[in-house]
């Protein structure tokens, strides 16, 4: 198929090198040879049979090298197609043999070497083509003069013009003589694509973009590579009236079937309404953008606030043929949220509305649309259009641009109305009617509107602290889980903390949301949760923790180690380490580490800029730091720490010394749990 001059450029590049190819008249095959050498090509292809390698009976001549150039072969000089320039270089391969050696093969002269020693030197070399679906092989006869023959060395080239092959395929070449006395040459070469098909992904959605002009016609085939018989099933929402089925047997020259028998299916029909949309490109230019071509034509309408129908502006405007992606204008000098673009197919069905303008301009707005009709000797009429009609004005009509039609004339007068078309048979403006609202009982309706407000803000806050007092704040706990003794020793302080007035969440009890959702997943919707509810983030310092901190902020990623797939702190350091780096961590974030296991200093300075308590020693200033953020220091905070310590000190205990080893004593206070 001929390539167009601008889409071959396209693909070509810029390059002035590449650009400027070579152009072969005609539709002939031709080959030529460097000074010296004489050759000549066969009327017809061949076919491609290598044959096995025979021994060389003395010197012949052999494919040495292969190269290729783009050039374009033309009929006439619009009408080109692409096509590759092959050139096989050739040189003086083997020896004379000794006379004795020569009367053994005394039959050589049927491989192409003539009288030994001065004689010339002829070859028959073959150059096989293969570019899906496409295969040939063309034989040269080439003849060098004595003179020439030189053992070992080059003697030049021969060039065949040439093969013709498509933009984007991939192309291989191979070249041998026959007989065949050396391995075959081979060449590969990709040839460039054309930039008008193009792929892109919108999430789970998958495009193919086609740029191609509006005169030319292409056909587009998605085909199974599949062998034996298939069942393909098509999902109904992806029926449309131009999808086709094209089938083929993937070999050279094959018939394709085409059938589309979607044409007439109601399904795709309804598809492809659902799939049209509109789009706004300018002031005053559109267009509709569907998967096929559909008879169609649209209209402008107005559509006021309060859910009418969309009204045609048919006449004074007229209804104009859509074709699918060309552009289309009205004649608009003012663009307005009400007007909307109404789209109906040739049985005068509403199929598509939508209102262009309103994206950019804002909302419906309450005017009202006044059209203004132009006859002869300068004589103008105005109506105002409403869902029963257009009501002249002035009108003693009941209706509402009726009463309002002397104040409508007079903002008309005064240039207080916009205008939004204008020819010689008439105009459309659009007048604002809010100014016409009953302003008197504005500000009193202002005031009880505040007062309202006021009120059920208050109610609303106090509900919403006693809420808040009554279920606790809200905690989330992450740590390191080391060993399994340290997440024992984790869960009875978590337990601890759920005697007091706290929403404890920590990994252990959600092992099962856990493994279904993921720990990174887990842990975002867990750390969002705590802190929209206005709740704190408790890290648990322990060795791992300090060490998989310390990997993070030094590396910016967690290798891989032993902690388990359950390790919520692990994947929670991608969402906590933001929090710190750019300062939102004080006030929902507080850490800890227990007495003897840790000490403070050890922590990151990073996360050092949050209060670390040590546990047991630091239990009430840690309870302290839990409770929420203006809650009053109650004096029963001593007694909860007690409390606390009391749960926690077994597990303490456990971790902290073997059975059967007595544990010193630990209380809460600023020397507790200090062993040295």
């Amino acid at each position: 198929m001929p390539v167009p001059w601008f889409l071959l450029s396209l693909a070509l590049g810029r390059s002035p090198v590449v650009l400027s190819l070579e152009r072969l008249v005609g539709s002939q095959d031709a080959t030529h040879c460097s000074p010296g050498l004489s050759c000549h090509l066969w009327d017809s292809d061949i076919l491609c049979l290598p044959g096995d390698i025979v021994p060389a009976p003395g010197p012949v001549l052999a494919p040495t090298h292969l190269q290729t150039e783009l050039v374009l072969r033309c009929q006439k000089e619009t009408d080109c197609d692409l096509c590759l320039r092959v050139a096989v270089h050739l040189a003086v391969h083997g020896h004379w043999e000794e006379p004795e050696d020569e009367e053994k093969f005394g039959g050589a002269a049927d491989s192409g070497v003539e009288e030994p020693r001065n004689a010339s030197l002829q070859a028959q070399v073959v150059l096989s083509f293969q570019a899906y679906p496409t295969a040939r092989c063309v034989l040269l006869e080439v003849q060098v003069p004595a003179a020439l023959v030189q053992f070992g060395q080059s003697v030049g080239s021969v060039v065949y013009d040439c093969f013709e092959a498509a933009l984007g395929s991939e192309v291989r070449i191979w070249s041998y003589t026959q007989p065949r006395y050396e391995k075959e040459l081979n060449h590969t070469q990709q040839l460039p694509a054309l930039p008008w098909l193009n792929v892109s992904a919108d999430g789970d959605n998958v495009h193919l973009v086609l740029n191609v002009s509006e005169e030319q016609h292409f056909g587009l085939s998605l085909y199974w590579n599949q062998t034996g018989p298939q069942i393909i099933t098509l999902n109904h929402t992806d029926l449309v009236p131009c999808l086709c089925i094209q089938v083929w047997p993937l070999e050279p020259d094959s018939v394709r079937t085409n059938i589309c028998p979607f044409r007439e299916d109601p399904r795709a029909h309804r598809n492809l309404w659902q799939a049209a949309r509109l789009r706004l490109l300018t002031l005053q230019s559109w267009l509709l953008d569907a998967p096929c071509w559909l008879p169609a034509e649209a209209a402008l309408c107005w559509r006021a606030p309060g859910g009418d129908p969309c009204q045609p502006l048919v006449p004074p405007l007229s209804w104009e043929n859509v074709t699918v992606d060309k552009v289309l204008e009205f004649p608009l000098l003012k663009g307005h949220p009400n007007l909307c673009v109404q789209q109906v197919n040739s049985s005068e069905k509403l199929q598509l509305q939508e209102c262009l303008w309103a994206d950019s301009l804002g909302p419906l707005k309450d005017d009202v649309l006044l059209l203004e009709t132009r006859g002869p000797q300068d004589n103008r009429s105005l109506c105002a259009l409403e869902p029963s009609g257009c009501t002249s004005l002035p009108s003693k009509a009941s209706t509402r641009a009726a009463r309002l039609g002397e104040y409508l004339l007079q903002d008309l007068q005064s240039g207080q109305c916009l205008q939004l078309w204008d020819d010689d048979l008439g105009a459309l403006w659009a007048c604002p009617m809010d100014k016409y609202i009953h302003k008197r009982w504005a500000l009193v309706w202002l005031a009880c509107l505040l007062f309202a407000a006021a009120l059920s803000l208050i109610l609303l806050l106090k509900k919403d602290h006693a809420k808040a007092a009554a279920r606790g704040r809200a905690a989330l706990l992450l740590y390191s889980a080391d060993d399994s003794g340290f997440e024992r020793l984790v869960g009875a302080l978590a337990s601890a903390l759920c005697q007091l007035p706290l929403r404890v969440a920590v990994d252990l009890w959600s092992r099962r949301e856990l493994s279904a959702q993921g720990p990174v997943a887990w842990f975002h919707a867990q750390r969002r949760q705590t802190l929209q509810e206005g709740g704190v983030v408790v890290l648990l310092f322990s060795p791992g923790a300090v060490a998989l901190c310390s990997e993070w902020l030094q590396d910016g990623v967690s290798g891989p180690g032993a902690h388990g797939p359950h390790d919520a702190f692990r994947a929670s350091l991608s969402c906590v380490l933001p929090d710190f780096l750019q300062g939102r961590a004080p006030g929902s974030y507080v850490g800890a580490c227990f007495d003897r296991l840790l000490h403070p200093d050890a922590v990151p300075a990073l996360f050092r800029t949050v209060p670390v308590f040590t546990l047991p020693s630091q239990l009430p200033d840690f309870l302290g730091a839990l409770q929420q953020p203006r809650a009053p220091r109650s004096g029963r905070l001593l007694e909860r720490a007690e409390q606390v310590s009391r749960a926690l000190q077994p597990a303490l205990d456990s971790y902290f010394h073997p059975p059967g080893t007595p544990a010193p004593g630990r209380g809460v206070g600023p020397g507790a749990g200090d062993g040295t």
